[in-house]
């Protein structure tokens, strides 16, 4: 008697544990690329240049963007006419920068990413009301070139300004299917951001308990979303003109809200 009621408690309590790590919030944001032949202007802007490797080559050119099929195509290209546009590769993004933002709960896209050298395509969010890093910068997915395999990454003062990157682990990679749609989610709680690929888990970053500034700013702002193709930059190396165009096929995005 005594050893099954033993056994029924670790039952019960490996149930407590599976429950506690699947998410309980309902769809209260979805963007299916469904309207025809351009995105959604109530909830996406696309990404202006700048002067990041990430951005040095954002284009407005309808070249970069496409809807096809139901999914959104963002792609980076050989600039041809290097009259308009003196950048020699014009690449495509979209956020929703002051229209959506996403609190408490889990993101999820589903994509598919072509291989290009150069190519650096990528998932995250950025603070809606805070200045970067302090605001806390969510990489979802990175990939470079051709590998077979993503980063997950978290970015904040904590571990740009003060240089601590490993207390906790503030990074991660997950292998993926490179010819084929993976789902790139996190979810974000009070006290942690937790990392999946296909529904499994990569990594957990955990707010610890510290006298170092700014190590968990998560909870304190909303986040807006920014997809984009980028092409080269010191992290990825330099592209090959021969493998382009590139592109990525967006199928979805859901936000699951979390009520707390």
């Amino acid at each position: 008697m005594v050893k099954l009621l033993f056994i029924s408690l670790l039952v019960l309590m490996f149930s407590a544990c599976a429950v506690k790590n699947q998410h309980k919030g309902k769809i209260s944001w979805q963007e299916d690329f469904n309207r025809g032949d351009t995105f959604d202007a109530r909830n996406w802007t696309k990404i202006p240049r700048g002067t990041s490797d990430w951005n040095r080559h954002m284009s407005d050119n309808d070249e970069c963007y496409a809807l096809r099929n139901g999914k959104m195509i963002l792609r980076g290209i050989k600039n041809r006419d290097l009259l308009k546009d003196t950048s020699a590769y014009l690449t495509g993004g979209i956020y929703t920068k002051d229209k959506v933002a996403f609190g408490f709960g889990r993101l999820e896209i589903k994509a598919k990413l072509n291989s290009a050298k150069g190519a650096w395509p990528a998932f995250w969010l950025l603070a809606q009301n805070s200045k970067w890093p302090d605001g806390g910068e969510i990489d979802i997915m990175e990939r470079l070139n051709s590998d077979p395999f993503i980063y997950q990454t978290i970015h904040s003062h904590y571990t740009l300004s003060l240089k601590i990157k490993d207390n906790p682990k503030s990074s991660a990679t997950a292998k993926i299917n490179p010819s084929d749609y993976n789902v790139y989610a996190v979810e974000k709680y009070p006290d942690s951001l937790v990392f999946f690929v296909n529904k499994q888990k990569v990594f957990t970053y955990p707010r610890i308990k510290t006298t170092a500034e700014g190590q968990f700013p998560f909870d304190k702002q909303k986040h807006y979303l920014l997809m984009d193709m980028q092409l080269g930059g010191s992290w990825v190396g330099k592209v090959e003109a021969s493998d382009l165009p590139v592109e990525m096929m967006i199928d979805w995005v859901k936000f699951y809200e979390f009520k707390l």
